[in-house]
């Protein structure tokens, strides 16, 4: 523990994926001095399926980072899904809330440019510069700062009156001060992989709720789910995960089952070891806000340190953006109060606002995952609720987390009432 000192930033950010990155331009764009740190240098690597939901879209439209095809995006349609024998084509609704396109783009290009993004806007940012442990007050506990070395350089202590941890599904600075998953949230696990492909330039995000392991129907059904999004640059990225209502490891050898899905797709999507640029990585996915409090004693969550990751899509960068978002506003008007007691106030306004937002669509996540858990239930699923357009388009906006929070057809205001009726845990 250590006295008080002359700080070295108003907010001191760890890790610099999007959700760290968007707090740090948020935050820099009010006029805050940031320091963003990252223990790796960019560009590099992520394990993601490297596809956007209209609601990620929109959060990249907030913040004004370029979407162009022409600077490395590829737009998409909606979602292909088969299953059940069955095939459909669901497009992105019609929103005023959100675009009707998807984006897909590589993670070592997307996070790069995120860090960029921030850095343009006053954001100083250190790579190579790993977080050893938070500094805290002698006198009260609180988190006043974190402790880094640099790659070959001595430990340094770095000052702030807020510290953010967006370091990821692990995250070791929130884990030391005590904050550990919680055993009874969602928990999903990707594995995922490139390949040069014809399909580069698809323009439907294609997902499969069944996997078999030789021809459907003929074969055996394999646990998980498929994906085979376009990047329009030659590749496909291609993944598997599945999930589970808590977070227990499962004895699924994913690699394995991904290998036996690769060996029985058809010749000409060329998915095979002469085409695979890269290996097979995969990660942990953790759902449903399963670690907390979002802020407490100086130290925000924000993206996979908190858990933020849809229980029904797998998607996180819309949230760890989003929640980026919101914690600089926090920050910044909790660094505008007189006192100490009105900063606290407003920066515990972050996790009011992200619960009130995604509270009770967590919640009804956390159901789905637990119905769908059981084998039967999702073959009846895929069977009988492919073939029914109206049933899909449902199923769609509540799963993607596309619809319209206020107004909108008569899906979006059920979706919006369940989500509000839903507790907000």
């Amino acid at each position: 523990m250590v006295a008080a000192g002359s700080d070295d930033a108003d907010v001191v950010v760890v890790g610099a994926g999007p959700g760290g990155a968007a707090t740090a331009y948020w935050a820099a764009a009010a006029g805050l001095d940031v320091l963003l740190l990252d223990k790796a240098s960019f560009p590099r690597d992520k394990v993601c399926g490297d596809g956007l939901t209209p609601r990620a879209v929109a959060e990249l439209v907030r913040m004004g980072v370029a979407i162009r095809e022409d600077d490395g995006w590829i737009r998409n349609l909606g979602l292909r899904v088969h299953g059940g024998g069955h095939t459909i084509e669901l497009p992105w609704p019609e929103l005023s809330s959100y675009p009707s396109y998807g984006l897909a783009r590589r993670r070592t290009g997307l996070d790069q440019l995120l860090v960029e993004h921030a850095r343009a806007a006053g954001a100083k940012v250190l790579e190579r510069t790993a977080v050893t442990g938070p500094l805290l007050d002698e006198r009260t506990g609180r988190v006043v700062g974190v402790r880094a070395r640099r790659e070959g350089d001595e430990e340094v202590v770095l000052r702030a009156p807020l510290v953010v941890a967006a370091d990821g599904v692990s995250s070791r600075l929130a884990t030391g001060l005590g904050r550990t998953p919680r055993p009874d949230r969602p928990m999903g696990v990707a594995v995922r992989t490139y390949f040069r492909s014809p399909l580069h330039d698809d323009p439907w995000m294609t997902s499969y709720l069944e996997l078999w392991d030789g021809e459907p129907g003929a074969s055996n059904l394999m646990p998980g789910y498929g994906w085979i999004f376009a990047l329009g640059d030659g590749t496909v990225n291609v993944g598997l995960g599945s999930v589970s209502s808590t977070n227990a490891a499962t004895k699924v050898d994913y690699r394995d089952l991904f290998a036996t899905w690769m060996a029985n797709t058809p010749p000409e999507w060329g998915f095979t070891k002469e085409n695979q640029d890269g290996p097979v990585r995969g990660a942990a996915l953790p759902m449903g806000f399963n670690r907390g409090p979002l802020y407490g004693n100086g130290l925000m969550l924000v993206g996979d340190a908190a858990g933020m990751v849809s229980p029904f899509n797998g998607e996180g960068i819309a949230y760890a953006l989003a929640a980026g978002r919101v914690a600089a506003e926090a920050a910044a008007q909790g660094l505008a109060r007189g006192s100490a007691a009105g900063r606290e106030r407003a920066f515990a306004a972050y996790q009011t606002r992200m619960k009130d937002d995604l509270g009770g669509y967590y919640t009804l996540g956390r159901i789905f995952v637990k119905l769908i858990e059981h084998p039967q239930v999702m073959r009846a699923c895929t069977r009988y609720g492919l073939p029914r357009p109206l049933v899909m388009r449902f199923t769609h906006k509540l799963l993607a987390d596309c619809y319209e929070p206020r107004g909108g057809d008569a899906f979006d205001r059920v979706i919006a009432a369940m989500t509000r009726m839903a507790p907000r845990a």
